[in-house]
């Protein structure tokens, strides 16, 4: 159970597979040293993630990886009692500066007012065919 100011980290899907309904299978990533998300003092750090989908493999077109992505942290904030509205700054890595203008359509969808903080750099990723990959913070409301 997570509890306000406890640190919590979750080693592998298999862990986050037992704390939330939504369906996570990018196996490939399940052995690799690092957490999905952590709590700490009322705030959740959330690793990268792209766009996998329930099978494992990557829409194509960085709208539909942009909605992919974006409902999958949801799930993943979800373990935490948090959920979109909560986060507070977004941190944004495409693969081409071309889909800027179409990432930005659909990431607006997603969130309300106040807009989380965001950076937005172009950088190639390790995992082929995906065009983002996004990493959010999150506050516990008061």
């Amino acid at each position: 159970m997570l509890v306000e100011h406890e640190s919590v980290q979750l080693n592998n899907a298999a862990a986050l597979l037992s704390m939330t309904s939504a369906v996570m299978t990018d196996l490939s990533m399940t052995n690799l040293p690092y957490s999905k998300i952590r709590l700490a003092n009322g705030i959740a750090f959330m690793s990268g993630d792209i766009a996998y989908a329930d099978d494992g493999t990557i829409p194509e077109g960085i709208e539909a990886q942009t909605a992919l992505v974006l409902m999958r942290i949801g799930a993943t904030l979800a373990t935490a009692r948090l959920d979109l509205d909560d986060v507070v700054q977004v941190a944004i890595h495409l693969v081409e500066g071309v889909d800027f203008a179409a990432f930005n359509a659909e990431y607006r969808k997603h969130f309300r007012d106040p807009l989380p903080i965001r950076t937005t750099v172009v950088a190639s990723l390790l995992a082929p065919r995906a065009r983002i990959e996004v990493t959010v913070t999150a506050t516990q409301r008061d």
